[in-house]
């Protein structure tokens, strides 16, 4: 994915485009997944010997019990991730990139002809001086050339080596995928912020929907003035905050890095079938963003799953000072009592929620992108 990339319009993308692109593409997310996550908080949160059966109690309209919260923050939450990373690549660009483009400017590489025009950069000031190049004799045809250059009468031998395409070419994919995976997990750090309070009070209402279960609060409005009134803001409605940063910072540096990379590769496999198999360019995007998307959402979720089930438990616990417990002490308690397969359970269920809530984010996104291009295109 660009941050660069113009739908089709040929303008950069604004904050406003990536506002309503990422809402649309959130809302769409939001109704497709909501079911599965509603299942997965019930089996996160229930005893390992409880009945299965409860997470989908209630009828199949209690699965949607909560989703006003992440429904009204999808654009938000959205928005902040496609910004803060095409904001986090530019300044990449311009601080990582630029620092090295120049420290490479500065050394001679490849081959360099009479007469050439050297741009020297100094303390002084970046300035071109004209040097006389000559190549040492050499008859061996292999990629390692030594020039001299001639100054004051006196011949100074430089020895540089001129890179193969290979290591280039990895050299760049490496820093890539460092700038994906940095980019990322800087996204992921800035939207934790907003998605804590968002998911904590999800989850209590996930949870106080199933039967038998005490009805605290009339709905997500009444929720957070009630947990923010009796707990406050920090120890109550950012419950969980730290185990939602160890969750998603990693999370969405593989993810980005995960959906990079596969979409690369699937646009290209595509693209060599174009002879014989013609499809439409931007059908290339939209599959390689769907497979992408979802290879990349459901393996960064096995990954970092242990970590979404201490929280469930952390954000559905009681919220009195006395019986808080911390992120470690929570995935001690749930090992100790329950045994490691606890810290997977229901990852079953995520891992079918996450593949096509994740294969729809970016065709949709890149698709509202698209249009808003070529209306301004009109």
């Amino acid at each position: 994915m660009s941050e660069n990339s113009d739908g089709g319009g040929g303008s950069q993308i604004s904050a406003l485009d990536d506002l309503l692109a990422g809402g649309v593409a959130g809302s769409a997310s939001v109704i497709v997944g909501h079911p599965f996550d509603t299942i997965k908080v019930r089996l996160q949160t229930s005893s390992a010997n409880g009945n299965s059966g409860k997470a989908t109690a209630g009828g199949f309209k209690s699965l949607f019990k909560g989703m006003s919260p992440p429904l009204a923050t999808a654009a938000i939450c959205n928005a902040i991730i496609f910004a803060s990373y095409g904001h986090s690549t530019r300044l990449w660009d311009e601080i990582v990139e630029h620092k090295s483009s120049q420290q490479q400017n500065e050394e001679i590489h490849g081959t360099m002809t009479e007469g050439a025009v050297l741009i020297e950069h100094g303390e002084h000031g970046t300035h071109e001086q004209t040097r006389t190049w000559k190549q040492q004799g050499n008859n061996n045809n292999n990629d390692n050339e030594v020039w001299i250059k001639v100054k004051s009468n006196q011949e100074e031998a430089i020895g540089t080596s001129q890179l193969s395409e290979d290591a280039l070419n990895a050299s760049s994919t490496r820093q890539n995928y460092l700038k994906v995976f940095t980019c990322g997990a800087l996204a992921g750090t800035v939207q934790a912020f907003v998605i804590c309070p968002v998911e904590h009070i999800k989850c209590r209402l996930q949870i106080q929907a199933t039967p038998g279960a005490k009805q605290l609060y009339k709905g997500p409005i009444d929720a957070c003035v009630s947990i923010i009134k009796n707990h406050g803001i920090f120890r109550g409605l950012y419950r969980g905050m730290g185990v939602t940063l160890w969750r998603e910072t990693p999370a969405f540096g593989m993810y980005f890095a995960v959906y990079d990379t596969i979409k690369g590769r699937v646009e290209s496999l595509l693209e060599e079938k174009d002879d014989d198999h013609p499809i439409p360019s931007h059908a290339h995007a939209w599959a390689a963003s769907a497979l992408a998307g979802g290879i990349s959402g459901a393996s960064t979720w096995g990954i970092i799953y242990p970590f979404d089930v201490i929280k469930s438990r952390m954000q559905t616990s009681p919220l009195e000072r006395h019986l808080q417990k911390g992120m470690w002490t929570v995935g001690s308690d749930i090992i100790r009592n329950h045994g490691v397969k606890h810290m997977f359970r229901g990852l079953g269920v995520t891992l079918v929620r996450a593949f096509p809530v994740n294969a729809i984010i970016f065709p949709v996104y890149e698709f509202v992108l698209m249009q808003i291009g070529n209306w301004r295109s009109r």
